[in-house]
């Protein structure tokens, strides 16, 4: 399954994929002899820290239910709150329709969407906008699915404050933080994508590095070692420019060493 190829780790994230994708599966099966198989309520809510594979696993769910025909078109729109909330009167309804309007076909992937929700702020139009989807949801379910997204605990809040749309949405999804070593695996992943490798100490020292960003605010999973390989292909450029006599041999292009990972 693609799942197993694009992303480590997520196990019960990937078996929840497997079983909708199984049943959308039985039910074209199911209307090919005439059975009823009506059509399932597919919104989800995914829930974990950033850099968990939210929006990548919205990606692929776009492109399963596409390619199993229950979307028409497979895209996925990225919304946060300031493309659906105005901030005056009366422009809160045209930006989330027009959001809508080019989500439908596929999916709509709205991260952060506690946000949409402030119930501190009398004058905040967000209720308009969650109204809006609401009713989208429930009386367009056949043309579009909607994917909340954001941590779990702000995300039961906002639930909580706004049962009709928890009511909508079927499936939930919880991204665990990756450990270590789902870590180290992602980031030989991204390097094989982009023809290199660490050496057996640059591979040591990026563990050693990791288990403590781990521990250290702003960490984002994915995203944060993606940010690190990043500057160690800089790091590892600007170490073989500055020898430039030097012939350089493909495995010097491709190999990163323990200062590149750390100056």
């Amino acid at each position: 399954m693609e799942l197993d190829v694009e992303l480590i780790g997520l196990v019960p994230v990937k078996r929840k994929v497997e079983e909708i994708g199984s049943l959308l599966l039985v039910d074209r099966a199911r209307q090919r002899f005439g059975l009823s198989a009506s059509r399932p309520n597919l919104h989800m809510c995914f829930t974990g820290a950033p850099g968990t594979g939210k929006t990548t696993v919205a990606l692929m769910m776009a492109d399963l239910l596409y390619r199993l025909g229950y979307l028409e078109k497979g895209h996925l729109v990225h919304a946060m709150r300031d493309d659906l909330v105005a901030e005056y009167i009366g422009q809160t309804a045209p930006k989330t329709k027009q959001v809508l309007e080019r989500a439908m076909g596929g999916v709509l992937f709205i991260d952060e969407a506690y946000t949409l929700y402030r119930a501190e702020d009398s004058k905040d139009y967000g209720q308009e906008c969650i109204d809006i989807l609401m009713q989208v949801m429930e009386n367009q379910r056949d043309k579009l699915v909607v994917i909340l997204a954001g941590y779990r605990d702000r995300m039961d809040r906002f639930f909580d404050s706004n049962p009709g749309m928890s009511s909508r949405v079927a499936h939930h999804l919880d991204f665990a933080d990756y450990d270590v070593d789902e870590l180290l695996s992602i980031g030989q992943l991204m390097l094989d994508r982009t023809s290199y490798y660490l050496s057996d100490e640059a591979e040591a020292t990026l563990r050693d590095y990791l288990s403590t960003r781990m521990t250290q605010p702003r960490f984002a999973n994915a995203r944060s070692v993606r940010n690190e390989l990043e500057n160690a292909r800089l790091r590892h450029a600007f170490r073989l420019a500055a020898d430039p006599e030097r012939q350089w041999t493909k495995d010097d292009l491709m190999r990163l060493e323990p200062s590149d990972v750390l100056p």
